[in-house]
């Protein structure tokens, strides 16, 4: 698990060295008027509050369970750092690896890792900025790990294969961030305009990247999960991801 974390983190290095425009991950600096930008801290407070409290409720509970939220901090940093080339558009954009964290540790959880992941890249990495880390919390945390979340848990009481479930999830997660993106990108620099047209616009705009990208971070978090199952499915049932049973089974 270490040598995948640290191969990881090498290719996020290079793929930032070979991409011009990484500024265009998440929302970037004085993208956002203030009042909006005030609006999506607002928003993403309460998120972020609950989390830590669940955070701290689980750790006093299980001693070994900040580690483990601890290395899926870490999944999720490298993956968000992965910028991919759009040539389309002179820009890169990036998977958001929400979609995993929601499934393993829950949305409420995945908030504070991406919040904590968001604010670093912000202050180190220029990537996105300080001005926008509600709104960039709330498209890439907030409705990126409850989607991710509740896509898995959704397939898996109707059956559905744990593949295509986790498959799912990762694909639904990565649209989810962007098509919130879109709305807060609409929201906050459409001044008198009407909001449809420039968010559709914006939409539109994603769609070359996100829908292969979408397919990526998909076939990635499902990976992991099947991984997981194969290998230590003892930490799924740890983090309430399988029943005891369905391991046995």
């Amino acid at each position: 698990m270490k040598s995948q974390i640290i191969f990881l983190f090498l290719i996020s290095q290079f793929l930032l060295l070979t991409c011009s425009d990484a500024h265009a991950m998440h929302i970037s600096e004085g993208i956002l008027p203030f009042n909006w930008a005030a609006f999506w801290f607002a928003v993403a407070v309460p998120f972020v509050a609950y989390g830590l409290y669940r955070l701290k409720k689980l750790s006093n509970i299980d001693l070994s369970f900040k580690p483990l939220v601890g290395l899926m901090a870490a999944v999720v940093f490298i993956i968000s750092c992965m910028p991919i080339p759009v040539p389309t558009a002179g820009t890169c954009s990036h998977p958001c690896g929400t979609g995993i964290s929601g499934i393993l540790v829950g949305p409420a959880i995945s908030i504070v890792i991406t919040a904590v992941a968001l604010l670093i890249q912000a202050l180190f990495l220029a990537h996105g900025g300080l001005s926008t880390w509600g709104a960039d919390i709330v498209s890439m945390g907030v409705m990126g790990s409850f989607a991710g979340y509740l896509t898995f848990r959704t397939l898996r009481s109707m059956k559905i294969n744990m593949t295509i479930a986790g498959f799912m999830a990762g694909l639904f997660a990565d649209w989810a961030t962007y098509l919130t993106t879109s709305v807060v990108l609409a929201s906050g620099i459409r001044g008198d305009s009407p909001f449809m047209p420039l968010f559709t616009k914006i939409a539109i705009a994603f769609i070359p990247t996100q829908l292969p990208l979408g397919i990526l971070e998909g076939a990635m978090t499902a990976g992991m999960v099947v991984l997981l199952y194969k290998k230590r499915p003892d930490l799924l049932v740890k983090m309430r991801v399988l029943k005891p049973e369905e391991v046995t089974a």
